[in-house]
């Protein structure tokens, strides 16, 4: 049986994207650049802020933002459900992270990341 190890999404800057899911996210961080990755980094010409494949950890499956030169065109195939303690603070708290509300519905809220990608807020049980 197989196991979800990874959630992947293409990203117009991958470092930007995954400051804002790291910090949307309870438990969340960009995974820390040891001297090796660094030195890696360096012979490609990049740094952290323009690698092109940013690791965010957590409790749940890693996610990873991938650098994709193609702008997102339609609505997401796939998207991620979050749930906070009281749905408009929680709105409220990701639109000051860089979030957009896109729509309000009975028990959800639809929101776009800051490269536009859906994901909804639904009510607290």
């Amino acid at each position: 049986m197989a196991r979800l190890r990874e959630i992947v999404i293409d990203a117009a800057n991958p470092a930007a994207l995954a400051r804002f899911w790291a910090a949307a996210l309870d438990g969340y961080a960009v995974r820390s650049y040891d001297a090796r990755e660094l030195a890696r980094l360096a012979a490609l010409g990049r740094t952290p802020a323009t690698d092109p494949s940013v690791a965010v950890d957590g409790p749940g499956p890693t996610l990873f933002f991938q650098e994709s030169a193609t702008p997102k065109r339609e609505r997401n195939r796939i998207h991620l459900d979050l749930r906070g303690a009281s749905r408009p603070e929680e709105v409220r708290r990701l639109c000051a992270l860089g979030a957009r509300v896109r729509d309000e519905r009975a028990t959800f809220s639809v929101l776009l990341d800051p490269e536009g990608n859906e994901f909804c807020v639904q009510d607290a049980e």
